[in-house]
């Protein structure tokens, strides 16, 4: 079992640590210097976070190998963060790739870590689109509400959700499943989640660039900021096992409630006239089908009692990224 090595050292593995949330975690995790190594593997070579140290590891490799998951999971290792996935739009597009995965894999995962280390500490990154639409509009939802995803990426998170809570009932594992909101905003390219649009409605006219808005300015969102995403992966690491009290390890991550329209006004008092003005609609009917079985409202009691962090106003958010990111407009 985990033998309280949590207290004496931390090794650390991110998957999906080339992405932008692993990118922000693993800076994160160096700048807070608690870790005795960490592992950052994806596809594609991770890059260095910001204060990288000589205890950082980088691996490149496919997770659906099962030689590759011999050689990442080891016993030594203390906490493992899951953030590898393919994401929403792009798992509707390609169910095989999908399944294999954000099911496939992750379940090799499961079963690899608790054969070789069992009751690791696993923080499982998960999504609020296990949901499907709320039995009535601006219903807040919590995790007493019984998912029906309304996607096959929410259905692929939902099945690797209750095997790892399985796998902590039996002690197998010690997991912490997290369903976080989408994050606002992403920088670099758009992604192949269908919310992709949320972040480039802000990235790209700031940037001086066009951008396509493909739902309708009537639909809203939960939404979080990165600093915040990061700052409860943290706080996940450290929740004493006993704070789930023998229940579900699944949270709704705190979030805020927007819609398309005040994120449009958002970008107009943050960008100017300018900005607003670089942003086209032209409706996506998948895009929006997706979207649409998303929840927008949340209550979010359960993430507050274990200590999470509540997110700030949109406004602040953009500001934020704008600070950390900067933009590229000439």
């Amino acid at each position: 079992m985990f033998d309280g090595r949590e207290l004496s050292e931390m090794n650390i593995l991110i998957t999906g640590a080339g992405g932008f949330i692993g990118q922000a975690l693993a800076t994160a995790l160096a700048a807070e210097g608690k870790a005795t190594s960490l592992t950052l593997t994806d596809v594609v070579e991770p890059a260095a976070p910001h204060s990288a140290q000589p205890t950082i590891r980088f691996v490149q490799g496919d997770l659906t190998s099962q030689e590759l998951c011999d050689s990442l999971l080891t016993k030594d290792l203390t906490h493992v963060f899951l953030l590898h996935g393919i994401m929403s739009g792009a798992a509707e597009a390609n169910l095989e790739l999908g399944i294999k995965v954000n099911i496939d894999a992750t379940r090799t995962v499961f079963d690899t870590l608790r054969t070789v280390n069992p009751g690791v500490r696993v923080i499982f990154t998960s999504t609020t689109a296990v949901y499907g639409p709320p039995p009535s509009p601006g219903f807040p939802l919590t995790e007493a509400n019984a998912p029906c995803p309304g996607s096959s990426y929410g259905a692929q998170k939902l099945i690797s959700e209750t095997l790892l809570n399985d796998y902590s009932r039996r002690g197998f594992l010690d997991g912490r499943i997290v369903r976080l909101p989408t994050v606002l905003v992403r920088p670099g390219k758009p992604t192949g989640a269908a919310s992709s649009f949320a972040s480039g409605i802000f990235r790209e006219p700031l940037n001086g660039q066009k951008s396509i808005l493909p739902v309708s300015k009537d639909l809203s969102l939960w939404i979080c900021s990165p600093r915040t995403i990061v700052k409860n992966l943290l706080h996940a690491r450290d929740i004493p096992t006993e704070a789930y009290q023998g229940g579900s390890r699944v949270v709704n991550l705190p979030g805020v409630t927007v819609s398309i329209h005040g994120m449009l006004e958002a970008l107009k008092a943050i960008g100017g006239q300018e900005a607003l003005e670089l942003v086209e609609e032209k409706r996506d009917a998948l895009t929006e089908k997706i979207v649409e079985s998303w929840p927008a409202k949340y209550d979010t009691l359960k993430a507050k009692q274990l200590g999470f962090t509540e997110d700030g106003t949109l406004e602040q958010t953009l500001k934020d990224y704008v600070e950390d990111y900067g933009t590229n407009k000439t």
